[in-house]
C-alpha cells in the first residue's frame, strides 16, 4: 500500500507565496518521476513541474522563474515552492508520483488527494 498526503494550500493574495507538499508513505523502494499538475474551473488538468529521480526540473511557461520543485528523497517528499504567484495560478493542485513498491517489478503512477490554491484579493 501506498499513500501520499499533501499540505500547504490556502487562500493567498497576488504577489505572496505558498510552499506546497506531498509525501508519501508505505511500502516504497523507489520513486522515479515526481510532478505537480493544478485543474482550475473549466480547464484541462495541466502539467506544473516535474521533477526526475536524477533531478532533472521541468516546468509550465506559465510559471518558469517564479515556481521551484524540489525532492527529499530520504523522506518519499516532493515540494513546489510558489512565489509571486497570480490569481490565475488558482486552481487544485496536485502530485503525481512514479513509485516502485517493494516485491513489484515494475513503477505505478500515484496521485495526492489535491489541495485548493486560492490567490486573491
Amino acid at each position: 500500500q501506498v499513500q501520499l498526503v499533501e499540505s500547504g494550500g490556502g487562500l493567498v493574495q497576488p504577489g505572496g507565496s505558498l510552499r506546497l507538499s506531498c509525501a508519501a508513505s508505505g511500502s516504497i523502494f523507489s520513486i522515479n518521476a515526481m510532478g505537480w499538475y493544478r485543474q482550475a474551473p473549466g480547464k484541462q488538468r495541466e502539467l506544473v513541474a516535474a521533477t526526475t529521480s536524477g533531478g532533472s526540473t521541468n516546468y509550465a511557461d506559465s510559471v518558469k522563474g517564479r515556481f521551484t520543485i524540489s525532492r527529499d528523497n530520504a523522506k518519499n517528499t516532493v515540494y513546489l515552492q510558489m512565489n509571486s504567484l497570480k490569481p490565475e495560478d488558482t486552481a487544485v493542485y496536485s502530485c503525481n508520483l512514479d513509485i516502485i513498491r517493494l516485491g513489484v517489478p515494475r513503477a505505478h503512477s500515484y496521485w495526492g488527494q489535491g489541495t485548493q490554491v486560492t490567490v486573491s484579493s
